[in-house]
């Protein structure tokens, strides 16, 4: 018996017995927390796990498809132009509109295809902060120059915070650029506009199934919000075209290494039941 791993069991046992002994599960305050946590789990797995989230690793796992990792290095990797690098990161995720959760994939997606920490960083802080709907938005509640402040003010500051990591791991960055010397040059295996069509109808869906509900009943907002799921099984449609006019079993089995009968119905399985569940809420709220 090592006394050494043994000690912090018995630990972490005792510590855990007292927490459950202790709980007091008779205070009002104490139910009203653990009944709101619980709450909120709910919330968060019915508004963003099922409609943020999975959209968001389908298409960091496109990512490590369809963008080839010579291409990652050429024009966001460590040895690329800062300029070029950082301006692409930090203003990347305007068309995006994702949230602080929904850019984490994105984020990983890049890194691992080899680019450079500063400007993934970059492009992991702008993100949520620069999409073309909260710069509307917030344009429209707090006025024109807070709009643009923010949108100034986040490329700005994710500049700002990629240099600062870069600087701080430079040793693993100067690293990294050494081993992207020796990579070959990218070889394009399809037209540039069919990934372009490819992200868009992903990003689509990604968009338009968390349209939310503008607080005036008529105007274009409105109209999008009434028609936001057919807008957006109009894109799940052409995403599926698409799927299967690029070659679905390659992509699906790369992706998720799983055969390709399995992945469609993981598709099907997921976009139904985020559709079945979202409009399931909005006609019992």
């Amino acid at each position: 018996m090592d006394w050494k791993v043994e000690w912090k069991r018995l630990l972490w046992g005792v510590v855990v017995f007292a927490a459950c002994f202790a709980m007091p599960v008779d205070w009002p305050r104490f139910s009203r927390s653990v009944f709101e946590a619980l709450a909120l789990t709910k919330w968060y797995a019915q508004e963003h796990v099922l409609l943020c989230l999975i959209p968001a690793f389908f298409i960091a796992g496109a990512i490590s498809v369809f963008v080839s990792q010579a291409s990652v290095m050429k024009y966001l990797g460590p040895r690329a132009s800062k300029p070029l690098a950082y301006g692409v990161a930090s203003v990347s995720g305007t068309i995006l509109a994702v949230c602080s959760c929904t850019v984490l994939p994105l984020f990983a997606g890049i890194w691992r295809m080899g680019a450079g920490l500063g400007p993934a960083s970059a492009f992991l802080y702008a993100g949520p902060a620069v999409n073309v709907l909260a710069i509307i938005l917030t344009a429209r509640i707090l006025g024109a120059e807070i709009g643009i402040a923010r949108a100034v003010g986040a490329i700005v500051f994710s500049v700002v915070i990629g240099l600062a990591m870069h600087l701080i791991y430079r040793k693993e960055e100067t690293a990294k650029a050494d081993a992207a010397m020796a990579m070959p040059e990218a070889q394009v295996e399809r037209p540039l506009w069919q990934n372009i069509v490819y992200f868009g109808a992903m990003v689509g869906i990604l968009v338009f199934a968390n349209w939310g509900r503008p607080r005036d009943a008529e105007g274009l907002w409105h109209a999008i919000w009434a028609t936001k799921w057919l807008i957006t099984g109009g894109f799940a449609v052409g995403l599926a075209v698409i799927l299967i006019a690029i070659g679905v079993k390659f992509m699906l089995e790369k992706v998720v290494h799983i055969p390709t009968g399995a992945s469609l119905l993981m598709i099907v399985v997921v976009l139904g039941g985020a559709v079945g569940a979202s409009l399931w809420r909005e006609r019992h709220v």
